[in-house]
């Protein structure tokens, strides 16, 4: 299969510098804008100055707020939040054209249910190869050309060497993998380990505190891959360490800037009302804590995110818990 027309679902920062990597490796590249107002602003001024300012949108990207003019393509990226996706499925499912392929590029885990999207989709979008994308990207490096390499992961290599190949272009480098469980279990739970590291670095707990973080935290990540039946190996590739490594370390990081405010005394519905874009962690740390309570995994690092986030606890109880739990070796 070659893959000549790409379409992106979702306009945000994400969806947007994915667009300018399909046009500029030479797809044919539409980009699907739910909103009116957004789609207006685009198409006028070339730029989306509410999630990607200073960057111009070339006019080699097709901009359509008709989703079933954007599902006519070889491949659809899904950028959308993770929350979002059973409500596109409902909506693409009666619109979808027999071969096209879809890449997760969306990084969470349905709150409700604890499934994965590739989870979501195998059920609502029947029949549909799913791959995902992942891996440290943010979307504004990705957009001005910097240098970045991510993981695109499928069932079908074939497939996944063909979407490589589509999307390789300058300093955007895709490497492979079958492993499409542990790519995406490891995308979601990273966003729930950069909370707490924000946390740490705004309550002024030190770059000793936040490392110990990483690495624990990678643990817990490599714990949770395995139970689901994803491959050791990943955590330590693009999707587990490297993307760990880079949203609990810059504040570019949507999840870890907002920890940053939480650990400086902000509440977080003040934090979320002045916020445009959305930080994937606050919903997937409860579907995390839930689907680690149902396999039996210990995670207690996100578990106690998610105390913080969405049952009342304080950063300061839950690091007395954390730092009070029973000594035990590394490798256990």
């Amino acid at each position: 299969m070659s893959i000549q027309r790409l379409a992106i679902i979702g306009a945000g920062a994400w969806g947007t510098a994915l667009s300018l990597i399909a046009a500029r490796g030479g797809c044919d590249t539409r980009l699907y804008v739910r909103r009116a107002e957004l789609l207006q602003q685009l198409a006028a001024t070339r730029e989306n100055s509410d999630y990607l300012p200073g960057v111009p949108l070339p006019d080699l990207i097709q901009l359509t707020s008709a989703l079933g003019d954007a599902l006519k393509a070889d491949a659809v990226l899904y950028a959308q939040p993770a929350q979002h996706f059973r409500t596109f499925c409902a909506a693409a499912r009666p619109l979808w054209r027999k071969g096209t392929a879809l890449v997760l590029c969306a990084k969470g885990i349905e709150q409700e249910t604890g499934l994965l999207l590739h989870e979501i989709a195998a059920v609502d979008l029947p029949g549909v190869a799913v791959n995902t994308l992942s891996g440290p990207s943010f979307a504004v490096d990705v957009a001005r050309g910097l240098p970045t390499a991510v993981a695109i992961a499928g069932e079908d290599e074939a497939l996944v060497t063909d979407l490589m190949q589509a999307l390789s272009h300058g300093a955007f480098r895709p490497y492979g993998s079958t492993d499409l469980v542990g790519v995406e279990v490891a995308g979601a739970v990273k966003n729930v380990l950069a909370i707490a590291c924000g946390m740490v670095m705004g309550a002024g707990l030190g770059d000793n505190a936040r490392a110990a973080l990483i690495t624990r935290g990678l643990a817990e990540v490599s714990r949770l891959v395995l139970a689901k039946g994803g491959r050791a190996e990943t955590v330590m590739g693009l999707a587990g360490l490297g993307d760990l490594v880079l949203t609990c370390s810059s504040p570019k990081s949507r999840n870890m800037s907002l920890g940053m405010e939480l650990g400086q005394g902000k509440k977080l519905a003040e934090i979320l009302g002045a916020r445009k874009s959305i930080a994937e962690g606050v919903t997937t740390a409860a579907a995390v804590a839930n689907l680690a309570g149902q396999l039996q995994v210990e995670m207690p690092i996100a578990a106690a995110v998610n105390r913080i986030l969405h049952q009342g606890s304080s950063l300061g109880a839950e690091v007395e818990g954390l730092l009070s739990r029973p000594l035990k070796h590394e490798d256990a």
